[in-house]
């Protein structure tokens, strides 16, 4: 393809958790240059309306059992429209480099001739639990966290999954709802069964909905899950400082009680 552009780049953003004032000025900079735009299925649209009117708007999203695009496509994308046109933005919810492979696009890219760049962006790992008031890390708890895919490429629950529950660590699990009982069955042998934990769905949007439990009742949130739309889980004793969870102790409570 002959070039009409003398600096064909490719820009990885990170569009953040869904709140369109938690994306940085600096992708939403990179946003408003663009030529093309390739972007996913968990970028808030709305931050593609900061575009010029010109821009070419590409939807490359993947969701479950519907990927318009293989990643090879979107790869070769990338290269052919910065040649082609100029700056490309590839949008990405969260961060590029949190599950979003980021990391292969850019070797591809660069494999290419083409210059690439990186604008991180707010993981729903971190501001989902923030935006609910659940602190990832707190004094006298515990000392980490881990960021673990429920979701291997092969479908399976990754064997990190049990290295996390040994430890003392908050486990927040990305892409994990189809899996909920696996990984909730792996979690339950190695924490205690009061240990509570948190499912945040469309976190930092209107219509963010949280279910609390523990690790022995799982099976009590299971049928409010909605699985069409994204979530994430969150599970350790920092759940517990949670108003919800304290109203569904009490309840427990009052239940046995009478």
């Amino acid at each position: 393809m002959k070039s009409s552009s003398k600096n064909p780049k490719v820009i990885l953003v990170g569009a953040g958790p869904g709140d369109i004032e938690l994306m940085t000025i600096k992708g939403l900079n990179a946003v408003k240059k663009a030529d093309v735009i390739l972007y996913d299925a968990l970028v808030n649209n709305d931050i593609l309306s900061f575009a010029k009117p010109e821009t070419k708007c590409i939807y490359v999203g993947k969701r479950f059992n519907d990927h318009k695009y293989s990643q090879l496509s979107i790869n070769e994308m990338l290269v052919d429209y910065a040649i082609e046109l100029g700056t490309v933005v590839r949008l990405k919810g969260g961060d590029p480099f949190v599950f979003g492979r980021g990391a292969e696009e850019v070797a591809f890219i660069e494999s290419r001739g083409v210059e690439t760049e990186v604008i991180p962006g707010i993981s729903s790992a971190l501001a989902a639990p923030a935006n609910q008031g659940i602190s990832l890390t707190k004094r006298g708890v515990n000392e980490g966290f881990w960021v673990i895919t429920g979701t291997t490429s092969s479908g399976d629950v990754s064997k990190d999954m049990t290295l996390a529950a040994k430890s003392t660590a908050t486990l927040v699990v990305l892409m994990g709802l189809r899996n909920f009982s696996l990984i909730m069955n792996v979690v339950k042998k190695y924490r205690h069964k009061y240990t509570p934990f948190a499912i945040i769905q469309n976190g930092t949007l209107p219509d963010e909905m949280i279910l609390i439990d523990t690790v022995g009742n799982y099976k009590n949130v299971i049928d409010s899950i909605d699985y069409s739309s994204p979530g994430i889980i969150v599970i350790g004793d920092v759940v517990a400082d949670h108003p919800a969870f304290l109203e569904e102790e009490i309840q427990r409570v009052l239940e046995i009680a009478f």
